[in-house]
């Protein structure tokens, strides 16, 4: 159960998504995320948002940020890296040119060229592919990674091997087994709503903790508000559209489309797991042996309602939740992000987690509860859409 999208960058990427403005890019293709906003609202472009977007035009400003963040993911680069320092602080000098942005929207270019003539216009090559977390990508290869340790499995990665029969029966074992693990159906049931109280810590706070409240309704109806020191930054999810509203955003409100209206809307599926295997289809298990901190895992994999995939890694031995990870298409590739998950407590014979930690490419955030009221009120105005945003 994840309530909130909180993050910080690798060791060395610090910037809130926030600050991954203005950097260029497009594919020429489109995305498809564009055409998968919850409800009727049509989602603010980026080239509508921000100044001097010269490739990355005509896709929603969540997947543009999206962007900025695989772009530090795969260089192990910061905000003020690729834009000019005077950005620090100023949101207009995120429109200047400088010669790093210039180079990455010519290897966009590249990479649109080389999976359109070789790939069929699948997208086989990216930044990351190249460039692997270094600014420089190597060209000699490394006899001290040739012959030193692997590195560590990432369990996220973990695919089932080909060949394997159907699975999906498999999964269904899984899960069924994780539903008694909080409870079991009846229980899950008899809670229709909580409201939780506790603190979040990120890089928007400087990794210091500040209060958060949750509502959440069943049907998967879900509002986190963080108390930022400028003001709260509130994510919701009323049951079709999700936004972020928040004074630490370039825009006002963002709503969310794509992988990101899938996250959000998985978020407030695994508030009330009761309907999860009704609610994610193609399920299916099969998968090598993997461990998260040290704890065996079985994962099953899923597909989101707008076709993201979503991997569910349960404890071997209890068949709690451990870790939620989703891939939010971008026209750049692929993002992770991945939730795990903790201090299960029982809360009117329901286990739930109060401690969550979420992991993108750029950022990293906790939450910590204090309390949960189960079956408390919840006005509907918690999830009501900002006015004149």
């Amino acid at each position: 159960m994840k309530f909130q999208c909180g993050r910080q960058c690798r060791q060395s990427i610090r910037c809130a998504v926030g600050t991954l403005v203005v950097c260029l890019l497009a594919a020429p293709w489109a995305s498809s995320q564009s055409s998968m906003a919850g409800g009727n609202a049509k989602p603010q472009m980026s080239e509508e948002a921000f100044k001097n977007i010269q490739v990355l035009r005509g896709i929603p400003v969540n997947e543009f940020m999206g962007v900025m963040g695989f772009f530090s993911a795969s260089l192990n680069m910061n905000c003020i890296d690729c834009h000019a320092k005077e950005s620090a602080g100023n949101w207009d000098h995120y429109a200047d040119d400088t010669p790093l942005k210039n180079t990455a929207r010519r290897m966009v270019l590249m990479e649109n060229l080389i999976n359109r003539a070789d790939f069929g216009m699948e997208r086989k090559v990216t930044c990351y592919t190249c460039h692997r977390g270094y600014q420089i990508p190597a060209v000699i290869p490394s006899l001290a990674d040739q012959y030193g340790p692997p590195p560590a499995q990432d369990p996220d990665l973990v695919e089932v091997l080909p060949g394997t029969a159907d699975t999906s029966a498999a999964a269904e074992k899984i899960l069924d087994k994780y539903i008694q693990a909080v409870g079991g159906t009846q229980n899950l049931a008899k809670v229709t709503s909580f409201t939780a109280k506790g603190t979040y810590n990120g890089f928007d706070t400087e990794f210091q903790k500040v209060a958060s409240e949750i509502y959440a309704k069943a049907p998967g109806m879900l509002t986190v508000t963080n108390h930022l020191s400028a003001g709260a930054a509130t994510t919701t999810y009323n049951g079709s559209e999700a936004w972020i509203a928040s004074v630490n955003e370039p825009v006002p409100m963002i709503l969310l489309t794509g992988g990101d209206l899938d996250g959000a809307r998985l978020d407030a599926d695994l508030a009330f797991p009761g309907m999860l295997k009704q609610n994610l289809s193609k399920w299916h298990a099969g998968f090598p042996a993997v461990t998260i901190d040290n704890h065996p895992v079985q994962v099953v994999e899923a597909t989101a309602a707008g076709g993201t995939q979503v991997k569910l890694f349960f404890d071997k031995d209890s068949g709690l939740l451990l870790r939620a990870t989703r891939f939010v298409d971008t026209v750049v590739g692929h993002i992770p992000l991945h939730v795990d998950y903790s201090d299960y407590r029982a809360v009117s014979g329901v286990k739930m987690p109060f401690h969550w930690q979420e992991t993108w490419v750029d950022g990293q955030s906790t939450t910590e509860l204090t309390e949960i009221k189960a079956n408390a009120p919840v006005a509907a105005d918690k999830f009501a859409k900002p006015a004149s945003r």
